[in-house]
């Protein structure tokens, strides 16, 4: 991805999808009535606000409102994030659920983050693009381990 224009299209696109998932976070947070569950969810939140912030410095683009603005808006109830938690909660909150959600979602995040990456010229704009996805690693970590502390696997 050499165009520069195709680079700052792709980090547009990346910080929609960390509010995304911080709106998720956020929501799943609010509802789950496992205090260790909804911690990791608020710690997830405020990370992908961090992932968000991280992209939106490194845009050029003036077309989004500033950072706070932008991060405070409501949910985008169309984007994949907040579609996919909808239908799993068709029919009631299930932790589980959700939590197998956030993994999923963590690892297409992942895999993602790191296909751009792969293409992208810029060396410092790369760099933005692997430390979010080794992060984003760490978070399917971390939500697999609260899963499996909540469900009694080891």
């Amino acid at each position: 991805m050499t165009n520069r224009a195709s680079a700052q299209a792709a980090i547009r696109d990346a910080i929609r999808t960390e509010k995304d998932a911080m709106d998720f976070y956020l929501y799943g947070a609010e509802k789950l009535s496992e205090e260790r569950a909804r911690q990791v969810f608020e710690l997830l939140a405020r990370e992908e606000r961090q992932h968000a912030r991280m992209f939106y410095q490194a845009y050029t683009g003036g077309d989004l409102p500033p950072f706070d603005e932008y991060m405070q808006a409501p949910p985008d109830t169309s984007s994949e994030w907040w579609t996919a938690l909808q239908q799993v909660m068709m029919g009631g909150f299930d932790e589980r659920k959700v939590l197998e959600l956030a993994m999923e979602q963590e690892e297409a995040l992942e895999k993602k983050l790191r296909e751009v990456a792969s293409g992208i010229a810029d060396p410092a704009i790369r760099a933005i693009y692997e430390a979010n996805a080794s992060s984003t690693h760490h978070h399917g970590m971390l939500i697999e381990e609260e899963y499996r502390a909540m469900f009694g696997m080891s």
